[in-house]
């Protein structure tokens, strides 16, 4: 909901993130959250609440079916589909730890914790929409947008005979909503990629090619997108706003060959910004090799080139800037990216060193500064998977956010080679220091000249070229 083109605050038990409450304990068995009976007192009679639960690199929104409070604290459970799923899966996980960073979640959904200007709560089965205004609002004259559907455009032609050669130029895409949490659930396994079935392995699984032993499995759908793309060859968008979306804001999917996004500005999205390639088909463990026989499923050419992408993420806090899962020959070049919850730029899917689909893929002089607003286990530009001949060069990350509910308050990077990063190039990156992590990585990376004495004319040079 969007009062006078400001988004409005979905009700919720805590103005200041900050001032989350953390939980005490799990029972996964029981598919249970002890949490302190103080947290959740307004809300025992509330019907349709919701916990957003922060998990490490992901939130997971998970509908309360029951709250028991015994003594000072009180045991949460949940619906489901979500329900069996988060508890199963291990990773995200729910933080219980020595040291007080507990996993924190705030409370929402529920007309009793409607209590601050600019908070709004819609009472579905009554069709009604109680709202708060903010100071100096008179709500007689204001312009009040509910979005009513999740996807405004969507571009699908077939495999063998796309949609080509469309060029969107100068059009304003808004208000799309995000409908999942409330109806099923949101468990994401990352990038708000949500799973639809995971499961711990016991015992760990073999794996071929020198990968680590996998000790779960997990098999995901991607969210909900204002623009969608689906079998398009050559199909661009050109300073587009894409402004006051729930979820994603444009999102180039299968069967895509070619088109540019450029100088388009992203704003104000609940989600991601951008996402581009499959996340693993649906069908498909997310952590297996992916090579299909038809090439083509693969995003292949597609250039990513001078838009601001920034207040991403804002709803969906595991989401990121601009996200590539099988990509190939794609180029993410002179973006400014920032104010973003997790991470700027994710380049690649699939935790292992297989090489698979993905190759050719070039991240060169984006500025990234002021992300991980609210998650960490994250970086400016962040790999997975193996990527031949892929290159990160002439970056500029700096400026991340220090979140008091990070589940670990040091495990961020300005560039981070996560699980089967192969024959990735990473070279001449200007961070304020060498603060990166290589975690699991295969073979063939090579690492020059990264950290604070990189040129300052690449410094300069960073972000939105000028026309």
């Amino acid at each position: 909901m969007w009062v006078n083109g400001k988004k409005a605050i979905r009700a919720r038990d805590v103005e200041d993130f900050d001032d989350m409450f953390r939980i005490r304990s799990l029972d996964k068995a029981k598919e249970t959250i002890y949490v302190p009976a103080k947290a959740v007192k307004k809300i025992v009679n509330a019907k349709y609440a919701e916990m957003v639960l922060h998990e490490m690199w992901c939130v997971a929104n998970l509908r309360i079916k029951s709250i028991k409070i015994a003594g000072d604290s009180a045991a949460v459970t949940f619906q489901q589909p979500e329900s069996h799923i988060h508890f199963m899966h291990p990773w995200p996980s729910p933080m219980v730890t020595p040291d007080g960073h507990n996993s924190a979640f705030y409370l929402t959904n529920a007309k009793e914790l409607l209590d601050s200007e600019g908070e709004w709560y819609l009472d579905a089965r009554a069709s009604k929409i109680y709202y708060i205004p903010r100071k100096g609002e008179n709500m007689s004259k204001a312009e009040v947008v509910v979005p009513a559907v999740e996807t405004l455009l969507k571009v699908e032609g077939t495999p063998d005979n796309p949609v080509k050669d469309v060029t969107f130029e100068g059009i304003t895409f808004s208000y799309a909503t995000w409908m999942r949490p409330s109806i099923s659930g949101h468990a994401p396994l990352q990038a708000g990629m949500y799973m639809t079935e995971a499961y711990k392995l016991r015992p760990k699984m073999d794996r071929q090619n020198g990968d680590h032993k996998l000790d779960n499995q997990g098999w995901v759908g991607r969210p909900a997108a204002a623009v969608s793309l689906d079998c398009a060859e050559n199909v661009s968008f050109t300073r587009c706003v894409f402004e006051h979306n729930a979820s994603t804001g444009l999102d180039y999917n299968t069967y895509i060959k070619g088109g540019t996004v450029d100088r388009c500005t992203f704003r104000d999205m609940g989600g991601n910004g951008i996402l581009a390639g499959t996340f693993s088909p649906e069908a498909h463990e997310a952590h297996l090799p992916y090579d299909p026989s038809d090439r083509r499923i693969i995003c292949t050419g597609l250039n990513i080139t001078n838009n601001l992408v920034t207040d991403v993420a804002n709803e969906d806090w595991g989401c990121v800037g601009i996200g590539a899962g099988f990509v190939k020959d794609i180029k993410i070049c002179y973006n400014e990216i920032n104010e973003v919850s997790y991470t700027g730029i994710s380049m690649g899917w699939g935790w292992n060193q297989q090489v698979c689909s993905m190759s050719n893929n070039l991240v060169k002089g984006n500025l990234i500064y002021h992300y991980a607003k609210h998650m960490y286990d994250t970086a400016g530009i962040y790999t997975l998977g193996s990527q031949p001949h892929s290159f990160i060069e002439e970056n500029v990350v700096r400026d991340i956010y220090s979140p008091s509910y990070a589940h670990d308050p040091n495990h961020w990077f300005y560039l981070y080679t996560d699980e089967g990063s192969s024959y990735i190039t990473v070279r001449n990156n200007w961070t304020p220091s060498e603060k990166y992590l290589k975690n699991a990585n295969g073979p063939g990376n090579t690492w020059e000249n990264n950290g604070p004495a990189v040129a300052d004319s690449i410094k300069a040079n960073a972000g939105i070229k000028a026309e």
